[in-house]
């Protein structure tokens, strides 16, 4: 949600349990690479993966302007193996908090990464058919569950065999999602905002409404 020009994650978010990443708590992240939503938000990270190969310049252009750590995608589809590796490093080297791999990422490219980085790898998880513990086992020190509709049934069933892993989740559409989600067992939550386009209609409407009492107001002083 927007407010005071500012978007707002769901407060429903607070009753996460966090990550704790270098001694800050993440229990909120916000999925865009949108530039001007990164810098105006309140969430306790940005979550900036996007479907095209990863590249430095993205980086740099998201670590300059978010108030926030930045989880930043590095590859795992098309783009893997060395060529993630180097992203991971150069994402690294930007402050990025952690570094994200999509879901077809193999075995190879997590290890690749796990040898050359510091900082956590999150593994996507979109299956409850992915065999998590081979990604655990190759470096992923966190997970990002996205299955849709599937999500919390995911994260259920992920929290009973791994207790202790940090577990991000996508809480959908509504408050009581993100409860069910948190309730299985996620330790933070991924909120997909407006886009630019939605807030800024919003601002419009606003403006629209304005301008039309501001000219209601004057046609009642001629008149009087």
């Amino acid at each position: 949600m927007a407010s005071d020009d500012l978007v707002r994650v769901p407060r429903e978010i607070s009753r996460c349990s966090g990550i704790r990443i270098n001694g800050k708590r993440i229990k909120s992240l916000i999925f865009t690479t949108d530039i001007a939503i990164i810098m105006n938000n309140n969430a306790d990270a940005i979550f900036a993966v996007y479907p095209f190969t990863p590249h430095p310049s993205i980086f740099a252009a998201i670590t300059s302007v978010a108030q926030a750590p930045v989880f930043a995608g590095v590859g795992g589809g098309t783009t893997r193996g060395a060529r993630s590796r180097d992203m991971a490093l150069l994402a690294e080297s930007h402050g990025c908090m952690a570094v994200v791999l999509n879901a077809p990422a193999p075995v190879e490219t997590f290890e690749l990464i796990a040898e050359s980085v510091i900082c956590p790898i999150v593994a996507t998880i979109i299956s409850k058919y992915t065999d998590v513990q081979e990604k655990i086992d190759a470096g992923a020190s966190i997970l990002n569950i996205s299955g849709g509709p599937d999500t919390a049934e995911i994260v259920r069933k992920i929290r009973k065999n791994n207790p202790t892993i940090p577990i991000i989740a996508t809480g959908g559409p509504t408050g009581d999602s993100i409860l069910k989600t948190i309730d299985a067992g996620a330790n933070a939550i991924s909120y997909t905002p407006p886009s630019n386009g939605d807030l800024f209609r919003i601002k419009m409407d606003r403006y629209r409404e304005t301008a039309k009492k501001l000219f209601d107001e004057n046609e009642s002083k001629q008149t009087d």
